[in-house]
């Protein structure tokens, strides 16, 4: 298990195309670069000395277009990076690079989610050129500009709206922590400013990982590159055009243990120390560490189960024998959301773990579907009945009535045990703690259904004043569903009840 080179995903460049403007960029760097905070890889104002893994990646970075050509390979070079490993650096010296040796006329750009972010690369490279007598003469610095005036270049820091970067001729875009954009507008406005250039221009996207998920609730502009520079990688794709290189650690090892912090940093214990990792992971949530620190999309700030946990506990095998006893949770919406049927399966001997899957469930989609969208009730409590008549065990079926009295009624005249259970925060806080140690356990079993697991990953905990923690949705986004996950919730939440627990729910009437 390494960190260094090649990374986790790498897609594939011929070495014959790795040409003299690589080598060029190497030798620039080692000459001008500085480090400009004291740090662990030395003290600011010293040399910024290239690491092998950093030279390999510039190589791939600037590989040629052709044998022949001297275009750039790469229309866009995704770099995904944990935090700490001198990213930025290397990012301001190389826009120093394209600022100096590009094409003449050069529009060299930084950007990111906010301007004071893309400061940060941009304040580096005018450090870089002021520490340099050589380099300093060459120049023009204003605050948000640096001009190369023998070749009519320029180099500057951009805002973050999209609708005023209209009519630019980028040569260079260098993208900082593209994770963090709100959307893809910024990106595609400034991919497209390339267009006159051919293969004269570039862009370079350095990042950290992120959420997968951006405001709309779409995949966010950089998982959505992520995903697809690893099908280019596994040769799903052929596309000359897109280079990324991500260094990440592997799925389901433990994020408190140093080997799992050394593969996925190609800096560890170099540019940046074992200790900080150390201290980091004591006090920062581990959604967050595992985003920051091993370069792991997750899907919410606040992620609920542990990377892996769900998976873990994944039998395709399971089915529901006539002799099975089970408990249905029902969670269910009127418009705009999803309706969903769980079961979960009694233990079927002493020391037996529980079983759950996913009857039916209507949501909507919203590539589809429009505001008119409401979920046919009939066809729901039609379903429920049909299910129950082919599967008479049923021990109860467990409800939040909101908006569903009257199909519980029906239910219950068809010889249900139909029992309401509300949204309180009584009820659900617990049923969460009980729900999580279950999984965690590894007493509930589910059947991987992918809707499940999709609802399962969209969940966060909110807490409430006295410190207790349920599952709910991040309501910003609201395509994000989580009804299969509280369906099965309130099932597992029944299932496991003991008559003396003091909230017991009432049976329906």
């Amino acid at each position: 298990m390494t960190g260094s080179w090649p990374p986790q995903w790498l897609t594939p460049v011929p070495d014959e195309l790795l040409g003299k403007r690589g080598e060029l960029a190497i030798r620039f760097i080692e000459t001008f670069g500085i480090i400009t905070a004291d740090g662990v890889a030395g003290n600011a104002g010293s040399p910024l000395v290239l690491r092998d893994w950093q030279k390999d990646l510039i190589r791939h970075v600037y590989a040629k277009d052709a044998l022949e050509g001297t275009g750039y390979r790469h229309r866009l070079s995704y770099v995904l990076v944990p935090r700490k490993n001198g990213k930025s650096a290397m990012a301001s010296a190389l826009a120093v690079f394209d600022l100096i040796f590009s094409v003449s006329g050069a529009q060299v750009y930084s950007i990111a989610a906010e301007k004071e972010q893309a400061r940060i690369v941009f304040g580096e490279a005018k450090k870089m050129i002021e520490a340099s007598e050589e380099l300093s003469g060459m120049m023009r610095i204003y605050r948000d500009t640096i001009e190369f005036p023998q070749r009519g270049s320029i180099y500057r820091v951009l805002s973050a709206e999209s609708y005023s970067k209209e009519g630019l001729n980028a040569s260079s875009v260098f993208a900082d922590e593209i994770h963090a954009m709100p959307n893809r507008e910024l990106f595609d406005v400034m991919s497209l400013s390339m267009a006159s250039r051919g293969q004269k221009a570039h862009m370079v996207a350095i990042s950290t990982a992120g959420l997968r998920t951006d405001q709309t609730g779409d995949d966010s502009i950089g998982f959505s590159l992520y995903n697809y520079g690893k099908r280019v990688a596994l040769g799903e794709i052929e596309d000359p055009t897109f280079f990324m290189a991500a260094w990440e650690a592997p799925e389901g090892l433990d994020h408190r243990d140093p080997e799992t912090w050394r593969a996925a940093n190609p800096g560890f214990g170099d540019i940046n120390s074992e200790a900080d990792f150390a201290s980091a992971v004591r006090t920062t949530p581990e959604s967050e560490f595992r985003r920051k620190r091993l370069n792991q999309w997750t899907q919410t700030k606040n992620a609920w189960l542990p990377a892996g946990a769900w998976d873990e506990i994944s039998d395709e095998s399971i089915e529901l024998l006539p002799t099975d006893q089970y408990v249905i949770g029902f969670d269910g919406s009127w418009k705009n959301d999803s309706t969903s049927v769980m079961v979960v399966i009694m233990p079927r001997e002493e020391g037996d773990v529980y079983r759950a899957f996913r009857a039916a469930s209507w949501e909507k989609d919203f590539l589809v579907d429009d505001d008119s969208w409401v979920v046919d009730k009939q066809e729901v409590a039609n379903f429920v009945i049909g299910f129950f008549q082919k599967n008479p065990n049923c021990r109860e079926l467990v409800c939040d009535p909101t908006y569903w009295q009257d199909e519980m009624f029906q239910w219950s005249e068809a010889g249900m045990a139909v029992v309401e259970y509300p949204n309180t925060i009584s009820r659900t806080v617990p049923a969460t703690a009980k729900l999580f140690e279950g999984i965690m356990s590894k007493k509930l079993l589910h059947d991987g259904d992918a809707s499940l697991a999709r609802h399962i990953e969209n969940c966060i905990l909110k807490s409430d004043s006295k410190g207790g923690a349920r599952l709910t949705k991040d309501y910003r986004n609201a395509k994000l569903k989580i009804d299969n996950a509280i369906a099965l919730m309130m099932a597992y939440d029944r299932c496991t009840a003991r008559m003396e627990e003091e909230v017991i729910p009432q049976f329906f009437a």
